[in-house]
């Protein structure tokens, strides 16, 4: 028979059983810090029941109905997506970085700005006379033959020296390189001496411009009038580039230019302006251009502004370069060059021109919010102005680099970098072709000079009105006159275009400030999804805490739920060669954790050994009997 061993007493049974069910109790205290859902749904289940996001409770409570399981599941979600896509145009709007535009009046004393007055006409200056006569006669002729126009020369003393001649003669061969020509269609018609006139409207006029390679094009002009103009004026150009010193053209004549020059009712002097030489507006004069002094309007209006009367009557200038009689003047802030170009008008003979001012300031904001520039140290072009930045000096500048680069020479318009030359075609034959080129690619931002060049962050900006009225008026013109020709020597030959007269003064102390702010900060963008979130859920800050607590239990649901899969599929793989004992016995100390405990359940089967005796040999009698049994 069979008995089962291996019973422990009741005492220390129970003794054994409380000690598991501690050492249970502290592993699931233990575990309860990171305990984590067992399933998706267990997760759901919770958050919709203890959420407090408005609509989520329906998804639990409707549960038993699946139409309306199904309905608020998609109302839900369906707001979320609404939502989200609220806030998708707020981020885009934010990163948009609009500005709000700030409108200031502010009143005060203001510091007068700088006024630049030039003559309009290039003058004959005395270091290049010569070679103007020289190239007057020569444009005389070109005129005879292309229009039949003999144009009037004044009389002037053509002898000339011997470096005079070889000076004339090498001007002479390079005008005949550069000539004057008609052109018809796609053809272009060198036309003889004494040619016969031919219908105007059939034909354009230019002039030729070859490189060194004799590649050559037709700079052509509709106007006849336009095309002598800039013919003229390339000549003349390539005649100053060759003065060694610009000094030599710094030939102010300020008294016989400006015949009076008054500032809040106080006479001008000689310290308040400065003199420059432009090649085609001719002597220009700046006033109130010392930041040492700087005038200072004590109240508006015209007596308290800047007065001059200048003098407009042409004596001894260059009618080919200017067709126009007067002044030009030019309003800017200092430490500004006086672009005459961009910003200048012209001041009628024989009228009083009064110009009203209006001061404006222009404070952008930098950054992500525009491409300006606060000093323009981050342009990728060098500021060849002794000025600080401005877009137009930078324009200029990048315009002139690219001259240098591209063509070998500078451009005499504009200042001269360093180690460069300006353009003159005794030194640089193919300059003229390669100016030309380089300025209509200029024109078309070939050369991406209007991109890298940005608007400064701060600039100031003067409004101007004018108002005109004749000057002097018929009954007073006599003793004006008069009184000029006894103050300031003037020999009146035309007294209707020989003067004019100039104010300019503040309208007004007020001045207005543009400024920009901007319109939607990371305050404003918080304010805006809070907004919609609660008109979507109706929900606070810890709502979204709550989502986010959603968001994270999710992923480490799926990260828990991922690594007992690769558990159990190791499991379920085949085991691998056999190892001896000690490494089993090895292996089987690391798998089993040291604090599981072991159970194990024994059966003995036990069966009673014969008494000592019944070891002796018996007889057959008893093997019988035992068989029989």
């Amino acid at each position: 028979g069979s008995v089962k061993a291996g019973k422990m007493p009741e005492g220390e049974k129970m003794r054994q059983c409380k000690q598991e069910e501690k050492q249970q109790q502290k592993e699931e205290e233990r575990e309860g810090l990171i305990e984590f859902y067992s399933s998706y749904q267990e997760l759901f289940q919770f958050f919709c029941s203890n959420t407090t996001i408005h609509g989520a409770i329906r998804l639990v409570c409707s549960k038993k109905n699946k139409m309306k399981t199904a309905f608020w599941s998609v109302l839900f979600f369906l707001t979320f997506g609404l939502m989200y896509w609220q806030f998708g145009i707020l981020y885009r709007e934010y990163f948009s970085y609009p500005v709000n535009l700030n409108l200031n009046l502010n009143s005060d004393r203001l510091i007068f700005p700088a006024v630049t007055l030039c003559t309009l006409n290039p003058y004959r200056y005395s270091a290049i006379r010569k070679q103007l006569d020289k190239l007057d006669q020569i444009t005389h002729q070109t005129l005879l033959d292309l229009y039949d126009y003999n144009m009037s020369l004044p009389q002037r003393d053509w002898s000339t020296s011997s470096t005079q001649r070889r000076s004339s003669r090498s001007l002479l061969h390079h005008v005949r390189r550069h000539p004057l020509q008609r052109q018809k269609r796609d053809n272009v018609v060198n036309l003889p001496e004494n040619s016969p006139s031919v219908d105007k409207n059939d034909w354009k006029i230019g002039f030729v411009l070859c490189n060194e390679d004799n590649d050559c094009f037709h700079q052509a002009y509709s106007s006849g009038v336009d095309a002598v103009r800039e013919w003229y004026s390339f000549h003349y150009i390539n005649i100053l580039a060759q003065v060694p010193d610009a000094k030599a053209l710094d030939e102010s004549d300020f008294e016989n230019f400006i015949y009076a020059c008054r500032f809040n009712e106080a006479t001008c002097d000689k310290a308040n302006y400065t003199h420059f030489h432009h090649p085609l507006y001719g002597n220009c004069y700046t006033f109130n251009d010392n930041s040492s002094s700087l005038w200072t309007s004590s109240l508006p209006g015209i007596n308290n502004g800047l007065s001059l009367v200048v003098r407009t009557e042409q004596n001894d200038f260059i009618p080919l370069l200017s067709t126009v009689t007067g002044a030009r003047v030019m309003v800017h802030d200092q430490n500004e060059p006086a672009f005459m170009d961009d910003g200048g008008f012209n001041v009628r003979p024989g009228i009083e021109t009064s110009i009203s001012m209006r001061k404006e300031m222009t404070v952008r904001l930098g950054g992500s919010y525009s491409d300006c520039t606060e000093d323009g140290s981050d342009v990728p072009v060098q500021n060849l102005y002794s000025s600080r930045y401005t877009e137009q000096v930078c324009i200029r500048s990048c315009f002139q680099l690219n001259m240098v680069e591209r063509c070998g020479c500078a451009y005499y318009f504009y200042p001269l970098p360093n180690g460069a030359e300006y353009c003159d075609y005794t030194k640089h034959r193919a300059w003229g072709y390669c100016y030309y080129k380089l300025l209509a690619e200029f024109k078309a931002d070939v050369l991406g000079c209007f991109h890298k060049c940005r608007k400064p962050c701060k600039m100031t900006e003067y409004q101007l009105s004018a108002g005109y009225s004749r000057w002097p008026s018929a009954v007073s013109e006599d003793w004006v006159f008069y009184m000029l020709s006894q103050q300031n020597k003037y020999n009146i030959t035309s007294k209707r275009n020989g003067v004019a007269k100039v104010n300019i003064f503040f309208e007004e102390w007020n001045y207005k400030t543009n400024g920009e702010s901007p319109a939607f900060t990371v305050v404003t963008l918080l304010s805006q999804l809070g907004n919609q979130w609660s008109l979507w859920f109706g929900s606070s800050v810890l709502s979204v805490m709550e989502l986010a607590e959603l968001v994270l239990d999710f992923i480490a649901i799926t990260f828990i739920l991922a690594f007992r899969w690769f558990r159990s599929r190791q499991k379920l793989s085949p085991p691998g060669p056999p190892v001896n004992s000690q490494d089993n016995a090895a292996f089987q100390d690391e798998a089993l954790p040291p604090s599981t405990p072991h159970r194990f359940t024994v059966e003995a089967v036990v069966t009673t050994l014969p008494p000592y005796n019944s070891l002796e040999p018996r007889g057959p009698s008893r093997d019988s009997e035992v068989g029989h049994e």
